[in-house]
């Protein structure tokens, strides 16, 4: 399947759908100019006000420079609409390339498609646009982290009892895959806990309090399932006001689960307060959003299939392809809960236990 880029058309077919990525056939009449760091590509970061991002923030300009790029960046701060003046920024600098996060993954389409429109090729990081062009998203199976939240908490309270899921935003793809795919798990695999969903808009005050106010209304409820670390704080917070937080043998304990694998998490499941998350590849995000906008500006294109850095390539709709990252549960054990296996907390592969 060709991208919609035809400026950066490859020129012969892919003789198999199990490509290397970044190593797909590659175009003439590059934009690139490699030497110097003389291309310039731009990156909005969605938000500076969570662990992760700040991480992803770091990893960025790291990358840019090992590629020889030259880095434009913004900060839209949650907002679609500074999002989309940002975007005026980077063209009115020249990129020849945006990164962007777009939190809200349906207003995003108009400013998608006028960087179409100049033949500015887009990478879209961690979340999907729900409609337009980009030329790769760069995420991880975000069914497969409600699916693996799902299974750990299921195994732990055995099938029975009550559970929180603190929702990210039904507005971004993120929240929904997470949300959709927690729920069709319970109701398949354990149809005796109930879930109590709570949106939050990616607010940890807002989190803390629905978790708050679910715990008074219910005090039998044994687990939590954290769309991302967002919330940690808040909720730890919340279960030591409870008396919940108490050690996972203790009977009192509540099993808490989250999204994203920042160092305090690991720090966290290591110290017994909260049980299990799923590790987010921050540095990931960064390394390859940067290396498929280069590859984009090289003229290169890729098909679906299984990539040289322990992913697969699928397509999303006819022209979208999305590049998933591998992203494992981490728990205190490294054991395998309803059939998913876990890495130890511990584990020096988990990039939290890399950033210095």
């Amino acid at each position: 399947m060709q991208l919609r880029f035809t400026r950066y058309a490859c020129l012969g077919a892919l003789a198999a759908l199990s490509v290397p990525a970044l190593t797909a056939c590659g175009g003439s009449g590059s934009a690139s100019a490699s030497g110097g760091g003389s291309t310039v590509v731009g990156v909005d970061y969605p938000r500076s006000d969570t662990d992760f991002w700040n991480s992803y923030i770091k990893y960025t300009p790291q990358f840019a420079k090992e590629l020889k790029l030259d880095l434009k960046t913004t900060n839209s701060q949650n907002d679609v609409a500074k999002l989309t003046a940002d975007v005026q920024t980077f063209i009115s600098q020249g990129v020849k390339g945006v990164a962007m996060a777009p939190q809200d993954t349906a207003a995003i389409a108009p400013t998608l498609a006028q960087l179409e429109a100049k033949k500015i090729p887009v990478v879209s990081v961690d979340t999907r646009p729900d409609t337009g062009n980009v030329y790769m998203v760069v995420r991880a199976d975000n069914r497969a982290y409600g699916e693996k939240a799902c299974q750990f908490l299921g195994t732990k309270l055995g099938g029975k009892g009550k559970v929180v899921m603190l929702q990210g935003d039904l507005a971004s793809v993120n929240g929904r895959d997470r949300t959709e795919a927690f729920n069709d798990c319970m109701k398949k695999n354990y149809p005796d806990i109930k879930v109590f969903g709570e949106a939050t808009n990616w607010d940890g005050a807002v989190a803390a309090q629905k978790l708050q106010t679910d715990l008074t209304a219910h005090p039998d409820i044994k687990g939590v399932y954290m769309q991302s670390s967002f919330a940690l704080s808040g909720t730890l917070q919340v279960l030591k006001q409870k008396g919940l937080l108490v050690d996972p043998k203790d009977d009192k304990h509540v099993f808490v689960v989250s999204n994203d694998g920042i160092p305090e998490e690991l720090k966290d499941i290591a110290a017994g307060k909260i049980d299990a998350t799923v590790s987010q590849p921050a540095d990931l995000y960064a390394k390859y959003a940067l290396s498929y906008l280069k590859a984009a500006i090289d003229g290169k294109t890729f098909k679906p299939g299984r990539t040289d850095h322990d992913s697969t390539i699928i397509q999303v709709r006819e022209g979208l392809l999305e590049d998933q990252l591998s992203a494992p549960l981490v728990t205190a054990d490294g054991g395998t809960y309803g059939g998913v296996p876990s890495l130890k907390s511990e584990d020096k592969s988990l990039w939290g236990n890399n950033l210095s």
